[in-house]
């Protein structure tokens, strides 16, 4: 079947889009780069990376219940993407001092999702420690910045947070 120029042209504008929303993610312009996003994510609602940017763009916005929407689409159709459940976890806690009972054991789960997928999946299990220190099961949380310092070494908020934490339980 022969592409219209159209169709050519919408390909090109959603690559431009991505790229330049993505370039803009990471270069901590988030804010300008929603917009991009959103409107490559509209041209092709199927494309793994403008969803997953996008679901990025939403947390790092505090737009955590569209990022939610995003993500669990996402984990279904790519259930073993370590990035998905790392952000899904993040978009389920929101933000964390705000964040209730039910929303930090979703996060939690997410969070165990990601660490199933990559036992040594950057951050994770130091993020889910920061819920247990906030639930106040402190030896909970240590054992997981515990598992955070064995998977990065030179984790040294993970390893006073242990040390605080240990004062605090005595």
């Amino acid at each position: 079947m022969k592409r219209s120029s159209q169709d050519t042209n919408d390909d090109l504008k959603f690559e431009a889009l991505l790229r330049r929303g993505s370039e803009l993610l990471h270069r901590g312009k988030v804010n300008d780069a929603v917009p991009l996003l959103q409107e490559a994510h509209s041209l092709d609602p199927n494309h793994f990376d403008a969803a997953l940017n996008l679901s990025g763009a939403y947390i790092l916005t505090k737009k955590f219940k569209q990022a939610v929407m995003l993500l669990e689409q996402l984990s279904r159709q790519v259930p073993n993407n370590v990035m998905v459940w790392t952000n899904l976890g993040a978009a389920y806690l929101g933000n964390p001092v705000l964040a209730r009972d039910e929303e930090q054991l979703q996060a939690v789960a997410a969070f165990k999702q990601a660490l199933a997928i990559d036992p040594i999946a950057p951050n994770v299990a130091y993020n889910i420690g920061l819920i247990y220190r906030d639930r106040r099961e402190y030896e909970v949380a240590i054992s997981w910045f515990e598992r955070a310092v064995q998977a990065n070494p030179n984790d040294k908020d993970a390893r006073n947070l242990i040390k605080k934490l240990r004062e605090i339980s005595l």
